[in-house]
This record gives structure tokens, sequence and C-alpha cells, in this order.
């Protein structure tokens, strides 16, 4: 059973999108504080990012949210969180947020979050973050992600080996339980990282 102190979440800031996303993302953050663990995301003040963090709060939980300067600037950010902190680049932000949690959540996304996942299944890949990644697939948002990376296996671009980088969950609840139970990730992966 892993330790679960922080926990980072990729999300979205799109408002634009269906309610169920909202939810989960309540749901999630609601969970995360009655367990005492600390949300770490990208400190924005719209959408998903928004929601999961007011849950958490509202609470009683903590959330330390990370984001570069230039936004902050542009008054992107949440200003009601546990802590905020602020980096000169986008890399040091994904940088911090993968260095201070004990396992990723990726709730759906644009561009963004979904860069964010496939940069942390590379690091993983290469053994540069060994702890769980887990990919919350609420209404089946990320199925063709998920084929597509099932493709890149078959057809050998990975090994078969590497579709243990990451967890699939459909709820919340079943999110942090793959946190906790999934196993850490070796160092040794890397002599597996060529194909």
């Amino acid at each position: 059973m892993n330790t679960l102190k922080n926990v980072c979440v990729y999300s979205a800031s799109s408002t634009q999108i269906d309610p169920i996303y909202f939810q989960a993302a309540d749901t999630l953050g609601r969970l995360l504080a009655q367990k005492g663990i600390n949300l770490i995301n990208g400190a924005g003040c719209l959408g998903l990012m928004s929601r999961i963090s007011d849950a958490a709060l509202a609470t009683g939980g903590t959330v330390t949210g990370i984001i570069p300067r230039f936004m902050v600037e542009q008054n992107w950010h949440h200003k009601g969180l546990t802590h905020l902190i602020e980096t000169e680049t986008m890399h040091e932000r994904k940088r911090m947020m993968a260095d201070l949690s004990d396992g990723i959540i990726a709730l759906p996304g644009g561009c963004g979050t979904m860069e964010e996942l496939l940069e942390i299944i590379t690091w993983k890949q290469l053994g540069l973050y060994l702890k769980p990644i887990v990919i919350l697939n609420t209404n089946g948002f990320y199925n063709p992600l998920l084929e597509m990376l099932e493709r890149a296996i078959d057809q050998h671009f990975m090994r078969r080996q590497h579709g243990s980088i990451w967890q699939v969950a459909q709820t919340p609840n079943e999110a942090i339980q793959l946190l906790y139970t999934t196993p850490m990730w070796s160092k040794d992966i890397r002599k597996f990282a060529a194909i």
C-alpha cells in the first residue's frame, strides 16, 4: 500500500464542457480532502482545475497550485489556494508538480492536459518518474487515446511491459484506490526503453 500525502491532478480549464466532468472533478477533490491528501495542480481559476480545488478546499483539504509567472500576470490563477508557487516556465511547473507528488491522476482535458499525461508516461518509461499514474476515464473520454497507446504497443513502438506504466479508472474513488495499490515502477525498466 503506497503512502499518499500529495497527489497531482492534471485537468482542463475549459468552462464549456459537459457537467459529468465537473461532477467527477468535484467528487475527486472531496475524496482527496477526506483522505487528508494534499491536491497539487496547475492553480487555474477556471474549469475542472478550479472545480477540483474548490471541492477540496470546501471539504477542509489543502491545495498547492503551481503556475508560471506569465499566467499569474494574465490573472489566470486561483486566488484561494492553500499554497501558490510561481515558476519561471511551463517546464519548471511540470517538473515541480511531478517532484512533489506521490502519484498522478489525469482528468479529461485538451492539448495541455494530454501533453502533461503523455510527458509523465514518457518520464516513467525512462525511469525518471516511478510513482503511479492513473487515467480517470470519465464518460469514456480517453478511449481513443487508450486505443492509440495499445496500437503503439501492438505495432512495436512500445514494449508490452510499457502498458503497465498507466492504470485506468472509471470513477474518482477507483482512481485513488489505484494510486494506493499500484506498485512503484523500477528504474530497471530503462533497459527496455528501446525496442
